[in-house]
């Protein structure tokens, strides 16, 4: 069975996003190829976990990091899991691997103090100063990720009621409500955008040539607003939307509101931005607790 099938399955069923997909189709083309290069072997379904771990040591030769080397393994698990589902082989040879280890790396989000500066915006006068600056704020005000940003579509906008629609992983579509103060940043844009050659164009967010932004623009849009603000090496919507989820822990909101605001399945997705708050509820019980209080 090709592994076009398995992609069909992801896209279809599990409603995964063609990035993702095409993600998974890299990583089997790839194995595919090494198995055929290195073992003469043209079918994946007779594969045994000593040539698995075989293409692992050329992957970290390679330099390739181990959380990398994990994603790609991670989809070959995926593959065969489908592959015995469907009675295709009858185990899976990956059925006992263990993942490589891997640091724990803490995302830093931006202070309070550096969005404010970020967003501290002179008023937009011209289309991509509007523009630049609704994205900003719609990343830190709504905590979306960059792909849901650019999926927005002008009719997912609800001005009149301050909510927007997005479309999260594996289309799972969510409402989030608007600040005023965002609502004001996306009238300035949609009035520059209206005068658009491209105005037409069914999506919320273009580019000056009139077509949907993409995600490299979208990166350095933030990277040179966070550049004037923050020496953090990460500057990304990643981190913008990390820094809303700890913002808002910090400031006291329920963990469960935080994960449907995120669009996370589960709670312990949403509880790795939790770290950043326990050192603003250290200061809170230092200073609140009666024997603290009494040092």
């Amino acid at each position: 069975m090709p592994y076009s099938k398995f992609l069909d399955y992801l896209l279809l069923e599990k409603k995964y996003s063609i990035h993702t997909v095409n993600a998974y189709k890299a990583d089997l083309s790839s194995f595919s190829k090494f198995i055929k290069l290195e073992y003469d072997q043209r079918s994946l379904r007779e594969v045994n976990y000593s040539q698995v771990r075989s293409w692992i040591v050329k992957l970290v030769n390679s330099g390739l990091s181990n959380r990398s080397v994990n994603r790609k393994i991670s989809s070959l698990k995926a593959y065969y899991r489908f592959l015995l589902n469907v009675g295709e082989v009858e185990k899976n040879p990956l059925a006992a691997h263990k993942a490589l280890k891997t640091k724990k790396t803490i995302q830093i989000p931006f202070s309070p103090e550096e969005v404010e500066q970020v967003l501290g915006f002179e008023e937009p006068t011209n289309f991509a100063s509007a523009r630049n600056a609704a994205i900003v704020m719609m990343l830190y005000a709504t905590g979306i990720r960059r792909a849901e940003l650019i999926g927005i579509k002008q009719q997912d906008l609800d001005m009149e009621n301050r909510l927007v629609k997005v479309l999260g992983k594996r289309n799972k579509e969510r409402t989030i409500p608007l600040l005023p103060e965002l609502c004001k940043k996306l009238e300035t844009y949609l009035k520059y955008r209206d005068e658009l050659p491209g105005s037409k164009d069914p999506n919320l967010f273009l580019t000056e040539k009139g077509i949907k932004v993409y995600e490299n623009l979208v990166y350095r849009i933030i990277n040179n607003y966070f550049s004037e603000a923050s020496n953090k090496q990460k500057k990304s919507p990643h981190i913008l939307r990390h820094s809303f989820a700890t913002h808002l822990l910090n400031k006291g909101a329920n963990l469960n509101a935080v994960k449907e605001l995120l669009g996370h399945s589960s709670l312990a997705a949403t509880q790795v931005y939790t770290h950043n708050s326990i050192g603003e509820l250290s200061k809170v019980y230092n200073k609140a607790h009666p024997r603290q209080a009494k040092k």
